[in-house]
């Protein structure tokens, strides 16, 4: 699993079948100090209930593709969950 913050949301003119009703949000990459690293990205969010400033755990390739029914529906970045709280060595991580 990998961290990242949603910066935005994405509206797809044409939606796979298997897609429909699933929230595609662009996601910013971050290391594990919480700092951003690589360009952003579409991830279609699993929950269903992330938004621009959430911190968020994502998966990426084959994984991505399990988190959503159906599963292997054509995605490389899917959204698993909304972080709360995170600590590092005993040190808080806010993004």
């Amino acid at each position: 699993m990998h961290l990242g913050r949603v910066v935005g949301t994405v509206v797809p003119c044409v939606v796979y079948q298997g897609l429909k009703g699933v929230p595609m949000l662009l996601v910013e990459p971050l290391d594990k100090h919480a700092k951003p690293k690589g360009d952003p990205f579409v991830a279609a969010d699993s929950t269903g209930m992330a938004g621009p400033g959430e911190f968020i755990y994502y998966e990426a390739s084959r994984e991505a593709a399990l988190t959503l029914d159906p599963w292997f529906v054509p995605v490389d970045h899917a959204i698993v969950g909304i972080v709360d709280g995170a600590t590092r060595e005993g040190e808080e991580i806010r993004p």
